[in-house]
């Protein structure tokens, strides 16, 4: 990296913001067993066996298997306590220990996965255990509510039972500091609302990472919604304070900001350049000074967040639209037939409208006069190039593509009005042709258009229908992806890889108290 590119005066201001993580104790509810059931979600159903108090009344002996249901998503380090029976343990014990947020993973070989994201993202461990009686805490962090015991070695002489078992809990987040909800409010948003917190809090710790299974690190994309549910739930502001000035104080060459970030052994940017989150570093500080009214930060970020504006500038062409070919990437969401042309340039209008209010708020004429003309120039370019009048959408890439994602961040980019807006989302829902959404993070969007035309009623039922599809579906914490009409999908090639509990799924808490509470 460019060490130009690393200021380590808002290193250290992060590093002063490093939160204590709150720890609590955990213990299993019930032994289950994990089940193929044809009807249920993903083919693996959950059958409870007992109560978790008779695990520590059995003998285990090479061969055994128990699973233990924690009851609901935990994230922490487990701890186990042990005792030899019959005779002394002549030789270690192996146990297999798999983790797994859902039924599929503890219910599935390992052995069969062929998913395109390593192995090792898949929680499994094999322990030996030198000296019986004893206790181990697992040096690991794992995400998990399902946990799988395999006895795969004792030796002739001895066996084994459990006399403790529990996991320690992490998180940043304090549930005690979210403000209860409306009295009256409708269960089922109620029961909504609840798991949406618990996904955040699960997600809170030193950083908000986008899942505590995978991948562990802070996503500017991520943060950015976070953070708008944080305001409404947790009020930990100053987590989303540290978090920008880690994407700020360690960015890629030339001033980009990083799609990702690690933070150990030190804070370290990643190669990954995503032409819309870098953009939303503005929008994400400017939703933090709206919040906290910290104008310190605003001022000292505000270079990062004008520079992107240039950055991303340089890609357009000069009729002003975004160029579109192989040498950059957009995410907006996960589609692999999904054109970003006309995204990236709603998303690049949406974060400089922002900005304009930033530069407007801090003084910065200059910035301003200059910002709302390259609004305009891309305003002209969306409507000249990118909106087709026969088809009444807006258009993507050398093939015309229609896409939600298309549609969406031009709502929300405010390329057209409120009137123009319910419209065109009223054809979008009749269209099975355009290209279809599959993550929650980009339903999220949707669902923030829907409210900005005015839409709340319509965006309170897609609330319900998806997030309300996953509760259905068992989920104690909200999902990275859900596709209603195929519930094994995954863009890395296996369901056993990906998060079920993950950052940009929370965000009905923002919609339901912001708007509904």
């Amino acid at each position: 990296m460019n060490e130009n590119m690393i200021n380590r005066t808002w290193l250290d201001k992060a590093k002063q913001l490093a939160p204590e993580l709150h720890q609590q104790k955990v213990y299993p509810e019930r032994i289950v067993n994990v089940a193929p059931y044809e009807s249920a979600f993903q083919g693996w159903g959950v059958d409870p066996l007992g109560s978790a108090s008779q695990l520590y009344d059995q003998i285990l002996k090479k061969g055994d298997s128990i699973t233990l249901d924690f009851g609901t998503h935990h994230v922490g380090y487990l701890t186990l306590s042990l005792q030899n029976v019959r005779s002394n343990a002549d030789a270690p014990l192996r146990l297999k220990l798999t983790f797994g947020e859902m039924p599929c993973e503890v219910g599935e070989d390992f052995k069969e996965y062929k998913g395109w994201l390593s192995r090792s993202w898949l929680q499994d461990e094999i322990i030996n255990v030198d000296v019986l009686p004893g206790t181990i805490t697992m040096d690991r962090r794992y995400a998990f509510r399902y946990l799988k015991i395999d006895v795969l070695e004792t030796s002739i002489r001895y066996d084994v039972r459990f006399t403790d078992l529990y996991c320690t809990t992490v998180t940043s987040a304090d549930l005690a500091l979210v403000p209860p909800l409306r009295e009256g409010i409708d269960q089922d948003m109620a029961n909504i609302d609840r798991v949406a917190v618990q996904t955040l809090r699960d997600c809170m710790q030193t950083v908000f990472e986008d899942g505590p299974k995978r991948d562990r690190r802070l996503w500017i994309g991520d943060l950015r919604l976070q953070a708008l549910v944080n305001y409404e739930t947790f009020g930990y502001n100053d987590l989303v304070k540290r978090c920008l000035y880690l994407f700020a104080g360690t960015r890629l060459e030339g001033g980009k900001v990083g799609g990702c970030l690690y933070e150990h052994p030190e804070p370290y940017v990643d190669d990954i350049y995503l032409y819309d989150y870098a953009l939303f570093f503005i929008a994400t500080l400017y939703d933090y000074y709206e919040a906290t009214g910290d104008r310190d930060t605003l001022e000292e970020l505000w270079p990062v967040a004008y520079e992107q504006i240039h950055i991303s500038l340089a890609r357009l062409d000069e009729h002003g639209l975004v160029q579109d070919d192989d040498t950059w990437y957009c995410f907006l969401d996960w589609h692999d037939e999904l054109n970003k042309q006309a995204g990236a340039q709603a998303v690049l209008i949406y974060n400089m409208r922002r900005a304009l209010k930033i530069a407007n708020d801090l003084g910065k004429s200059e910035h301003e006069a200059w910002i709302r003309v390259q609004i305009q120039r891309a305003m002209n370019a969306t409507l000249s190039y990118l909106w087709d009048e026969e088809q009444e959408y807006f258009i993507s890439g050398e093939a015309r593509q229609v896409s939600w994602a298309s549609q969406v961040w031009m709502i929300l980019a405010e390329v057209v009005d409120a009137p123009i807006a319910r419209k065109l989302l009223e054809r979008l829902e009749h269209n099975g042709n355009a290209i279809g959404m599959t993550t929650p993070y980009m339903v999220h969007h949707y669902v923030d258009a829907l409210v900005l035309c005015g839409e709340r009623e319509k965006a309170m039922e897609q609330i319900r229908k998806y997030w309300g599809g996953m509760l259905k579906d068992g989920a104690d914490t909200f999902w990275e992806l859900y596709d209603p009409g195929d519930k094994t999908f995954s863009p890395y090639g296996s369901n056993l890889v990906n998060s079920y509990c993950h950052a940009w799924s929370c965000t009905p808490s923002y919609f339901i108290r912001r708007y509904f509470s």
